[in-house]
C-alpha cells in the first residue's frame, strides 16, 4: 500500500487561486487585467494559479482565448508561480487538444475534469483520464466535482488513476471527506480542498492545500491559515478559518456561482474582473454590498495572542 506523506512537496504549491478570467467591458478577453490579477495574486501568498476552471469560466471562453490566457500570465509571474491550466471538457478527443496546448503555452500541469453531461461509467472515466494524461508530458490535477458534472471519480477510480506517473493531484470538490481520506491513506495523490470550508480541515488530515475561488479577493488571509497550521499554531489556524467563514458562505454558497460572486466584489474593489459572461448574470448591488461588508470585516487586522 502507498501512503501519503506529509514531507512531500506540493507538486503546484500549497496556495492555489481558482483565477477569474478578466473580460473587458464589452466581454472580450482582457490579458492586461489578467496579468495584473496575477501579479496581485502571486505577490500577497498565492504559490499556484488554476487558470480556465470553473471560476475562470471556461464552458464559454475559446480554446485560442484559453492559450492566450495561459501565455499572458506565464509572462506576468514568471517562475514565481505554478500555472494548471484547465483543459476538461465532455469530449476526450477535445480535451488531449487543450492538455498539447496548454503544454505549448506554458502550463506547469493541466485540471482535468470529469466529462460533463454524458456521465461515462467508471471504466469509461478512467480510461478518458488515463488517455489525456498519456497525451502531453504535463503532470495532471484531477477534478472531482459531480455537482457540477453528474459523475463521481469514486475513491476506487483514483487509487487506480494514481499508478499514473503524471497523475498526481485532485481537486475535491466531492464533499465526501471519508472518501478524500481514503484516498489519501492509500495513495501519494496530493489532495487540494476545492470547496474553501473544507481548506484547514483537508490539510489537517494530509492534503496538500486548496485551489480556492475566494482567494481571488482574499489571498492572504486565506494562506494565514496554512501558515498558522505549518508553525504549529492550530488554534490560531482554527480561529483564521472561522473568521473567513462569512465571506465563503458569501462567495460560494449565496445562491450564485462563485464567479459571479468573485467577479462582483474584485470589481467593487477596483481590482480586475469585467463582467461575467451569458448565460451567468453579474451579481446585484445588494448582493455586491453584502460581499464588501463582509470583506471589510475579514481583512480587519487578527488580534495575535
Amino acid at each position: 500500500m502507498t501512503t501519503n506523506t506529509a514531507s512531500a512537496p506540493p507538486p503546484f504549491g500549497r496556495a492555489l487561486c481558482a483565477m477569474v478570467t478578466p473580460f473587458t467591458p464589452s466581454g472580450a478577453l482582457d490579458l492586461d487585467g489578467a496579468q495584473a490579477l496575477a501579479e496581485r495574486l502571486v505577490g500577497r501568498g498565492c504559490d499556484g494559479l488554476v487558470l480556465s476552471g470553473t471560476t475562470g469560466e471556461s464552458p464559454t471562453t475559446s480554446d485560442a482565448e484559453k492559450a492566450k490566457l495561459v501565455a499572458a500570465v506565464r509572462e506576468a509571474v514568471g517562475e514565481r508561480a505554478s500555472l494548471v491550466a484547465g483543459v476538461g471538457t465532455f469530449d476526450t478527443r477535445h480535451t488531449v487538444e487543450l492538455a498539447r496546448s496548454a503544454e505549448k503555452a506554458g502550463a506547469d500541469g493541466v485540471l482535468v475534469v470529469s466529462p460533463y453531461y454524458s456521465r461515462p461509467p467508471q471504466d469509461a472515466l478512467e480510461a478518458h483520464f488515463r488517455e489525456v494524461a498519456d497525451a502531453s508530458g504535463l503532470p495532471v490535477m484531477l477534478y472531482d466535482i459531480p455537482g457540477r458534472t453528474g459523475t463521481r471519480i469514486e475513491p476506487e477510480t483514483l487509487i487506480r488513476l494514481a499508478a499514473h506517473p503524471r497523475i498526481v493531484a485532485v481537486k475535491d470538490c466531492s464533499y465526501d471527506f471519508l472518501g478524500a481520506q481514503k484516498v489519501l491513506a492509500r495513495t501519494a495523490l496530493a489532495y487540494y480542498a476545492g470547496c474553501d470550508e473544507h481548506n484547514l480541515a483537508l490539510y489537517a488530515v494530509g492534503g496538500a492545500g486548496y485551489v480556492s475561488t475566494v482567494a481571488n479577493v482574499v489571498p492572504e488571509q486565506l494562506r494565514a491559515v496554512l501558515d498558522a497550521f505549518d508553525a504549529g499554531d492550530t488554534g490560531r489556524a482554527a480561529l483564521l478559518q472561522q473568521r473567513a467563514t462569512e465571506l465563503i458562505e458569501l462567495v460560494m454558497s449565496s445562491g450564485l456561482p462563485g464567479t459571479v460572486t468573485a467577479k462582483g466584489l474584485l470589481g467593487d474593489l477596483g481590482l480586475p474582473s469585467g463582467p461575467v459572461r451569458p448565460p451567468l448574470r453579474p451579481a446585484d448591488r445588494k448582493t455586491v454590498d453584502g460581499l464588501r461588508a463582509a470583506y471589510e470585516r475579514l481583512v480587519l487586522p487578527v488580534p495575535v495572542g
